[in-house]
């Protein structure tokens, strides 16, 4: 598990090499979206690995919803399913902060740590909850997907206290998501601290990218 990490931390490192470029809205140099999102898959890749690790829990929530009456998606369905629902997030979140990365037949959002929350703290910003209230709108639509809420933070600080803080973060947006219509049996919260970086931890900058809480969106299937 550990060597697994660290392959995917070098995988990481590498994509953020790929070039900076400057941001229109900020006039700031960060990561391109080429870079930034191949860090963002990557680190989101080892994500689903950690969840998914777990069988018969995932088994669990599906079998559930698909008892629920909410019908499995199946063959090429599956990938116009993701699309139309991506195709739905980046029009609602544009302009928002809030990134969407595709990985295969999932869906990657990915809420920085600045935006959403204050210093150290779990209580979402209230300026924060229009956006939200948008993605809830889409996954409404789109009820045939399994959502995991995942916390991160940087490296700072003991591992105990990112371990909390980002699992504390990830509860409070999962309980928002519910609290806003959303079926709770679709949810699942996770928080992983400083395990899987989408930047380096040497730098402010990359701290920032990492302190970050993301919405793994993975299509509902038999």
């Amino acid at each position: 598990m550990v060597r697994t990490r660290r392959i995917y931390a070098l995988l990481v490192v590498l994509s953020l090499l790929l070039g900076c470029q400057t941001n229109p809205y900020t006039g700031e140099q960060e990561a391109s979206n080429k870079a930034k999102g191949a860090g963002i898959g990557a680190a989101a890749g080892a994500v689903i690995g950690a969840l998914t690790g777990g069988g018969s829990s995932q088994d669990r929530r599906k079998n559930a919803l698909i008892g629920a009456g909410i019908g499995a998606l199946a063959g090429t369905g599956v990938g116009a399913y993701m699309d139309a629902q991506e195709d739905k997030l980046r029009k609602q979140l544009a302009g928002t902060g809030v990134s969407v990365t595709r990985t295969g037949d999932n869906l990657v959002l990915n809420m920085p740590g600045n935006v959403t929350f204050a210093v150290d703290q779990a209580d979402i910003r209230s300026n924060f909850y229009p956006v939200l209230n948008s993605v809830t709108l889409v996954l409404k639509e789109y009820d045939k997907t399994l959502i995991d809420v995942v916390g991160h933070t940087d490296s700072s600080g003991t591992l105990q206290h990112n371990m909390d803080l980002s699992q504390r973060r990830a509860a409070s947006v999962g309980s928002y998501l519910s609290a806003q219509g959303i079926d709770s049996r679709r949810i699942v919260t996770q928080g992983m601290g400083p395990q899987f970086p989408i930047a380096s931890n040497d730098t402010t900058d990359g701290k920032q990218q990492n302190r970050r809480v993301e919405l793994v969106l993975r299509p509902l299937t038999a």
